[in-house]
Formats: C-alpha cells, structure tokens, sequence
C-alpha cells in the first residue's frame, strides 16, 4: 500500500512540476507568442483579402460603353 501512495505522489509531483514550468513558459513567452499569432492573423487576413479582391472588382466595375453621347443630354457631342 505504501507503494502505490508513493506513485501516487511522485505522479502528483510530476503533474504539478509540469503545470508550473508549462505556466512559467508561457509567462515568460508571453509576447513572442503574441506578435507571432498576430503575424499569422495579418498574414491570413492579407491572402483572403488579395484572393477575394480581384473577383469582387470584376463584379462592380461595370462594363465600358461601345458609344457615348453629349455630356449634357440633348445636346450634340462638338466632334473634334
């Protein structure tokens, strides 16, 4: 029985080291991991935005006209 309460207690051990040295990590890493998601996001962000953008031209800018007229209805264009 006193072996296994000493298992028992070496696991406890490990799972309370690691918890604490897993916390410190991230305390101390805290902001090369920021700026490195934050590079992802903008990265990720930038290549949807590019790959969306050229189809979302193409449905607002409307067609160039064949013929045009005067600037100011009824009045004849001057024919330089």
């Amino acid at each position: 029985m006193q072996k296994v309460i000493n298992v028992l207690a070496v696991v406890s051990f490990v799972g309370s080291a690691s918890l604490i040295g897993g916390a410190g990590y991230l305390l101390l890493n805290r902001e090369a991991l920021i700026e490195s998601v934050k590079e992802q996001v903008t990265k990720h962000a930038t290549e949807a935005i590019t790959n969306a953008l050229p189809g979302m031209l193409d449905n607002a800018v409307p067609e160039v006209p064949s013929a045009t007229g005067g600037a100011i209805p009824g009045v004849p264009p001057s024919g330089f």
